[in-house]
């Protein structure tokens, strides 16, 4: 007998957003100043340019920060279950594990981790769901 396919509270084209934007966010490479250190004015005060922000990691973590306790919590244990960290069978526990284990604010927890989109999409194909990522 099958099991029941896991459902998330999050509709998954929001998913499939989150997981496109936060790719693009956390693909780009930044400018290197290669001679750090050197005179400011002469640099072109690169690296202060460079700690501006990024308004789209902004709006991905105010998007996150939109979403209910338990929509985030299903962020963070679909990341565990993509990374391999917690079985398909398992989701309503690991679900309310992340509710229970806070580290911080959800949305830095999430984007510290450098493949967070790869493994929200590999944690939905193991849960069955079907991402529409076009």
């Amino acid at each position: 007998m099958d099991k029941p396919t896991p459902t998330l509270s999050l509709r998954l084209d929001d998913l499939a957003h989150l997981i496109v934007a936060t790719r693009g966010v956390q693909s780009k490479e930044g400018e290197v100043d290669p001679i750090a250190g050197s005179n400011p004015i002469d640099d072109k005060v690169w690296d202060v340019l460079q700690e501006g922000g990024d308004l789209t990691r902004a709006e991905i973590r105010a998007r996150i920060n939109g979403l209910s306790e338990r929509q985030q919590a299903e962020l963070v244990a679909l990341m565990w279950t993509g990374r391999g960290d917690a079985e398909p069978e398992e989701w309503q526990d690991t679900v309310e594990l992340a509710q229970a284990l806070t580290e911080g604010p959800t949305p830095r927890y999430l984007l510290q981790h450098p493949l967070v989109a790869e493994h929200w999409q590999e944690g939905a194909a193991r849960l069955g769901l079907d991402l529409p990522l076009g």
